[in-house]
């Protein structure tokens, strides 16, 4: 065979060679692109398939999509191998996923070992539609007919809604078994469903709405940041007690027209979940100062009580000059008080001060003192007296917490200050302090009775002490005429306002 002869045909000429210049020519781009187009050597439906496959590269836009794609394929095959040569043959591997510019249900294309998530077309774990009936009904004829009402085809259709179920009630992947559920169970799980449902709602509000964790809700927050805003707060430092009835904050005094704020002041903030502290009703509902206004049926409501009565109970302590905080500010359930303490540094519980025995002596007849001024002159029983309740601070006591202080005519009055003389007797004498008397004599000191202290009963001893206390309410009365009419006026308390117009 010769050299001029080839098998397959005559071989065309080689194209002349162009220079740099031309191919840059837009001309020439032009020229070859119609000669290509005009190159009639595929056939209509190679044609067609051509012009599926490669994509429009007249624009820019896409020019720069494509090489972009083709970037992101580059680096995140990079990622890979770096991430392979990282992790070695070690059994804690580290993903860098994160990192990846084409995820793979992005580009499903970029790996064939890649499995695409989005194709669920052969999913083995997708659940099959269940077997339903027709529109007419039933299927089959005779003896072989199945209604709608069959066991097996109500089952199904019971195992394919419980996919409707809300997302957080958790159905399991036995929809792909070919479960049959009856109707009273799946009766039982749907009702169960929307029984979970009212009930995370219900905690979602009651978390909104109370004050459980540190008392600050949303709305005790606002409180705080307007008491700020208005310049009666320079600003809130922390948190500096927490208790079953209240959460106590530090804070920067600023200034109010009304009277002068100190330096360093408290918040005391109520909590407005009665679930520490649910008995503190009995305190207020028999309480005639705040009788009328007791409603049980809003807790709101009744810490705005709490903390109204423990701003008027520290109001009369402070008329006796019996050591408390001064009150600055009251609003809803935050009490704004004087800081008992220096440096915000507050002032140890007597319970944690470190006394000598003299120190002790001076203390308890301190104790003793105000306790006799409080029953005495405030007309009050502080009814949580304890040396938790009670501060040392600048060489003397001072009492705080006295929310819960009611007065003696109250139903349980005695019961409480018995219960006070208790805790302050145990305090001081497992101090050491050979002064102090028993609960029946300090209570005798206190009250000004003259009960017999001997093997006394409790219950025995406070029930004469009842029997002597019966105070007449009209016995402290003065009658005032004041031209007409005739006015019926109370000398205490101060702080509320009895008169009565007859």
């Amino acid at each position: 065979m010769g050299n001029n002869h080839s098998p397959w045909g005559s071989v065309a000429p080689a194209a002349p060679a162009c220079s740099l210049a031309d191919v840059m020519s837009e001309q020439l781009a032009r020229q070859l692109d119609e000669e290509n187009n005009a190159f009639p050597t595929l056939t209509e439906s190679g044609a067609d398939l051509l012009s599926d496959e490669a994509p429009d590269t007249t624009s820019d836009l896409m020019l720069a999509q494509m090489l972009q794609m083709q970037f992101d394929r580059e680096f995140d095959n990079q990622l890979r191998r770096e991430e392979k040569k990282f992790n070695g043959d070690s059994k804690v591997s580290i993903s860098f996923e994160n990192y990846r510019m084409v995820h793979p249900y992005e580009d499903s294309d970029s790996s064939e070992d890649e499995v695409d998530w989005q194709d669920t077309r052969h999913d083995p774990y997708r659940a099959e539609k269940p077997q339903t009936t027709p529109r007419k009904g039933f299927t089959g004829k005779g003896k072989n007919i199945t209604t709608k009402h069959d066991e097996e085809t109500c089952g199904r259709k019971n195992t394919a809604r419980m996919d409707n179920f809300a997302p957080e009630v958790h159905v399991g992947d036995g929809l792909g078994m070919d479960l049959k559920l009856s109707n009273q169970v799946f009766n039982s799980l749907k009702q169960h469903c929307y029984s979970e449902q009212r009930r995370s709602a219900k905690l979602h509000e009651k978390k909104e709405h109370s004050t459980a964790e540190q008392a600050v809700d949303p709305r005790t927050r606002l409180l705080m940041y307007k008491m700020v805003n208005s310049g009666v707060l320079e600003n809130i430092n922390g948190c500096i007690s927490t208790g079953k009835e209240s959460v106590v904050f530090h804070a920067d005094g600023g200034s109010m027209e009304e009277q002068p704020v100190p330096d360093e002041v408290v918040l005391k903030v109520f909590k407005t979940t009665l679930n520490e502290f649910k008995n503190r009703d009995r305190y207020i509902k028999d309480d005639y100062r705040f009788k009328d206004r007791f409603s049980k049926l809003n807790p709101r409501k009744i810490i705005r009580l709490w903390a109204e009565k423990e701003m008027h109970n520290l109001g009369r302590m402070k008329k006796a000059e019996i050591p408390c905080p001064e009150v600055v500010l009251l609003k809803k359930h935050i009490l704004v008080m004087s800081f008992i303490g220096k440096d915000h540094v507050p002032a140890p519980k007597l319970k944690d001060a470190i006394l000598g025995l003299e120190d002790l002596k001076t203390a308890y007849y301190q104790v003793l003192h105000m306790m006799q001024q409080l029953y005495q002159e405030c007309n009050l029983v502080h009814a949580d007296l304890s040396e938790y309740n009670m501060l040392w601070h600048e060489g003397k006591v001072w009492l705080i917490d006295v929310s819960q202080s009611i007065e003696p005519t109250h139903p349980h009055g005695l019961e409480f200050l018995f219960r006070d003389c208790r805790n302050v007797a145990t305090f001081f004498q497992k101090r050491g302090v050979s002064e102090a008397m028993s609960v029946y004599e300090l209570f005798n000191a206190v009250t000004g009775l003259n009960i017999p202290v001997g093997e006394e009963d409790e219950a025995e001893f406070i029930a004469e002490a009842t029997q002597l206390f019966s105070p007449n309410p009209l016995s402290s009365l003065h009658i005032v005429c004041v031209g007409n009419p005739l006015i019926l006026s109370f000398p205490q308390p101060q702080d509320v306002s009895p008169d009565v117009v007859v």
